[in-house]
């Protein structure tokens, strides 16, 4: 069974490469190949993650999620895959297949994942072939603001008397009602 080795390049505001090629079966399902991500990276893995299929773009495309979080059968979009359930070959689809990782989406790390060769003899278990970069640690990346929409972030109110319930300051549009009323005058 052959083998296939990504490079995995952890997606930074640092002006630093830092990357990991791992060789993994091409059997392996994605949860196999997220925990040898999270490993190689040095991160707990106790997050949410899902993998997204890509391309040449780096768009994402069908979601392959850590758990099954499926929960409207006559849903509009094509449900997540679960990543236990899914195995790497049956989403290769070019020869240098892209997939984009997003784990923890409140600090939101994001790993760009590449095919970049195809080994002959897959590894019992997945390995680290080529580490470039020191690696963050996973708590350096601040958490996205839970409260956005809060009190410190909302516009000042400066309504004032005039204004109605909208804030919007009441005018004359220069029409009377009679004006709406009548409209036999017109001719159709």
């Amino acid at each position: 069974m052959p083998g296939l080795k990504f490079r995995v390049l952890l997606d930074s505001d640092k002006n630093e490469e830092v990357f990991r090629d791992i060789i993994i079966s091409n059997e392996a399902d994605f949860e196999t190949f997220y925990h040898a991500i999270m490993s190689a990276f040095g991160f707990q893995g106790d997050q949410m993650a899902s993998f997204y299929v890509s391309n040449d773009s780096w768009d994402k495309g069908h979601e392959l999620s850590l758990l099954d979080m499926s929960y409207d059968d006559d849903a509009i979009d094509e449900p997540a895959s679960v990543m236990k359930q899914a195995r790497i070959q049956d989403f290769l689809s070019e020869p240098d297949q892209r997939f984009i990782l997003v784990y923890d989406f409140m600090r939101m790390w994001i790993f760009l994942i590449e095919l970049i060769a195809y080994e002959k003899e897959a590894p019992e278990a997945p390995i680290m072939a080529l580490a470039i970069g020191k690696a963050p640690q996973e708590s350096t990346k601040s958490m996205l603001d839970e409260n956005l929409f809060g009190p410190e972030n909302q516009i000042a109110d400066t309504a004032s008397d005039d204004d109605d319930e909208f804030g919007f300051q009441d005018y004359d549009d220069d029409y009377a009602d009679d004006d709406l009323n009548d409209y036999s005058e017109y001719e159709y």
